[in-house]
């Protein structure tokens, strides 16, 4: 017993100084992503910074326990929520997690010119892989650059969990990352790219993938999406 104790009381001050047991506190910046340019685009109790599509009316919004959701019931308008800011070069860390049989999709260099947030920005894919109603072709899969990559691997977690999400766009080479993974990397305005668009849902949405520079937008695709810890970081 003497030595479990003596063991114990030299390694539990190391663990203790080395973070082992702290947990960061979500919606939240580190010293360290303060010093590497980091952003919250959400801080956790109000929808600052976020307006609706072309500031459309719609009461599907919502922020509770620290927590940015889209309401699946009580709706009676509904529209997508993008950033106030736009950005073009940068690197997006967000959490998210479905419920069953939901889909939604985080857009980017998304501008407000088009009927809706998807005709001009790519999506980066959020669904129920398992439960989502209907047969699923791989370029709608969770992480998929919606109807043009689809991801190179499953790492999606199960419906109603947390998982992490990375989006970095550099001078319009593009990442996804899930859950620790890449899934997709790509170049826009390819030769390779065009004949992607071309033989995809935006073959005649000519605003498509377009911007250089746009909004961050999250979607309401009938609800049941949940997000935190949103956080940006620009690049040169």
């Amino acid at each position: 017993m003497k030595k479990i104790f003596l063991y114990a009381s030299v390694l539990f001050p190391v663990l203790m100084s080395t973070n082992f047991f702290y947990k960061q506190k979500d919606n939240t910046l580190t010293e360290e992503e303060k010093k590497e340019g980091w952003v919250l685009l959400f801080d956790g109790s109000s929808m600052n910074g976020w307006h609706t599509y072309k500031n459309r009316e719609a009461d599907g919004w919502d922020v509770k326990n620290g927590e940015l959701f889209c309401k699946e019931t009580g709706v009676t308008q509904r529209a997508d929520l993008v950033t106030v800011n736009r950005y073009e070069n940068f690197e997006l860390k967000i959490d998210w997690k479905i419920a069953p049989k939901k889909n939604s999709g985080i857009m980017y260099m998304v501008m407000e010119g088009s009927g809706a947030s998807y005709e001009s920005g790519p999506e980066y894919q959020l669904i129920d892989d398992e439960g989502y109603p209907g047969n699923l072709q791989h370029k709608q899969l969770s992480g998929a650059n919606y109807d043009m990559h689809a991801p190179s691997a499953k790492v999606v977690k199960p419906a109603g969990e947390y998982n992490q999400t990375r989006i970095v766009i550099n001078k319009g080479h593009v990442e996804h990352w899930l859950n620790g993974a890449k899934v997709v990397d790509y170049q826009l305005w390819t030769p390779e790219w065009e004949l992607l668009k071309a033989n995809s849902k935006w073959k005649d949405v000519k605003t498509y993938g377009m911007s250089k520079i746009g909004h961050i937008a999250l979607q309401d695709h009938g609800g049941g999406v949940w997000f935190k810890n949103i956080k940006l970081k620009q690049l040169p």
